[in-house]
């Protein structure tokens, strides 16, 4: 087993900001195929139809791959770079996991079918379903992020048990505010004395 030293609390930021940012573009961009993807579909001109697939073959050609693996990269560096680690809680794996999965089907499924689709100018109704799922995948792990739901795995409960107590007594540390989930949240900042 490894084990990676924690970010530092200005990089940890800087790393969270590339995360948020790549991550809210991957949705932006999902939702740009959507429409561009129900206007090919739904309308009547070929020549809008063969635009709009135009339009999504450059979106996925130079924008989606490496957007899908920005996101991937900086949410597995500040898994490991943070006390809630790759897998110590199960809302961390399961959204690694998920865009793990939707960045290889972004990249090796949806990208090869726009060029397709784009090719014949042809109106598909793949190129509406697969922004839905996406869509939804990504709303799906931006609540996870949130929300934080399901506790620690299996390995989180261990390392949790193994880790050694804190040497200031139990009357010194300060009492952490919990959330609906039993998490600390915020602890109160200990006063000193001017």
């Amino acid at each position: 087993m490894f084990h990676v030293k924690h970010l530092r609390r200005p990089a940890r930021r800087a790393l969270l900001v590339v995360h948020v940012a790549v991550s809210v573009s991957w949705l932006g961009l999902s939702l740009g195929l959507l429409t561009l993807g129900i206007t090919a579909y739904t309308t009547q001109d070929l020549s809008l139809t063969r635009a709009a697939y135009r339009a999504m073959r450059v979106f996925s050609d130079w924008l989606l791959p490496p957007v899908a693996l920005m996101t991937l990269g900086s949410g597995l560096m500040l898994s490991l770079g943070t006390p809630w680690g790759l897998a110590r809680h199960r809302w961390v794996w399961t959204k690694f996991w998920l865009t793990t999965a939707t960045a290889m089907a972004t990249i090796f499924a949806l990208r090869p079918e726009i060029a397709q689709v784009a090719e014949a100018g042809v109106p598909d109704a793949a190129l509406i379903a697969a922004p839905v799922i996406s869509t939804i995948a990504y709303l799906f792990m931006t609540a996870l992020s949130v929300l934080k739901p399901w506790g620690p795995t299996r390995r989180g409960r261990r390392l949790r048990a193994a880790a050694p107590a804190r040497s200031a007594p139990a009357s010194t540390r300060p009492t952490p505010i919990l959330t609906g989930s039993r998490k600390p949240v915020d602890t109160p900042s200990p006063r000193h004395p001017a």
